[in-house]
């Protein structure tokens, strides 16, 4: 067999176990998705989270994403810290393309798609450690109200979108709240304007007026605000660290932003 065959096999063979490879992810992402049905049903106990030591939390707020190692799938190792984050709100705000900016574009042809409703996953290994984000994406249409259910059911965190450009996306905001926390009354709710690429170029009156009714509502949910930008990648990383801060005490150095005209962080 000539040289030429035999690398031409090679790659063959290494295509079709790649293939292999990523099938059985998506067949684990859709078992898991099942359980996870399954156990919404049920009454159990909150999931609990173990404590990670003083000197890992210094070292993961440190992390670059030079020095995170991604993992592909769902694991089920005792060794994993897995937290289910929830995405809700209206469609076309720019849920999905937050997401995706997130994870990865590798990732997300992974992404499992069910009816009203897209999960992602991101494995962080950050020195020998493991923290799983399982990122749970509502449908924005109402419609898709029948997944909130299994969507927030223990979720540590519940992110509430609307569109910096559409004030009625803003208004939406309460119903989305309000249906979730008939079934997750314990989540970090935090409520994130998206789009602020766009939102920047309005007059300054409208910003102001928005921005205003934002920290309003941020108030009434007891959640924190954050203006983000998919496009430009502004405050998405900052978001997930926020949330891992709050579920572990670890130190914030973020400061508060509240200038009109820059991407407000309001905690």
């Amino acid at each position: 067999m000539c040289h030429h065959q035999l690398c031409r096999k090679v790659v063959q063979v290494n295509t079709i176990k790649w293939k292999i490879v990523e099938k059985v992810s998506i067949f684990r992402k859709f078992l898991r998705f099942i359980w996870e049905r399954i156990m919404v049903c049920s009454t159990g106990n909150s999931v609990r989270y173990r404590r990670l030591s003083s000197k890992f939390s210094e070292e993961l707020l440190a992390v670059e994403s030079s020095n995170e190692t991604l993992i592909s799938g769902y694991d089920s190792d005792s060794d994993l810290v897995a937290l289910k984050i929830s995405i809700l709100g209206d469609c076309q705000i720019g849920k999905t393309s937050f997401v995706i900016k997130y994870v990865g574009d590798e990732q997300e042809k992974r992404c499992l798609e069910m009816k009203g409703l897209n999960l992602m996953d991101k494995t962080l290994i950050v020195r020998g450690a493991r923290i799983s984000f399982r990122i749970w994406d509502v449908g924005g249409n109402h419609n898709s109200y029948d997944q909130i259910p299994i969507a927030c059911k223990n979720s540590v965190a519940i992110l509430f979108m609307f569109d910096l450009t559409s004030r009625s996306t803003l208004n939406n905001v309460i119903d989305w709240y309000s249906e979730a926390r008939k079934w997750n009354q314990t989540a970090i709710p935090i409520l994130i304007g998206t789009k602020f690429d766009d939102f920047v170029q309005l007059p300054l009156d409208i910003q102001w007026s928005v921005v205003t009714q934002a920290r309003a509502y941020a108030k009434a949910m007891k959640a924190s605000l954050f203006f983000s930008s998919a496009t430009h990648n502004i405050n998405v990383n900052k978001i997930f660290k926020f949330i891992m801060v709050k579920l572990f005490n670890l130190p914030w150095t973020v400061q508060r932003n509240l200038t009109i005209g820059e991407p407000i962080i309001d905690f």
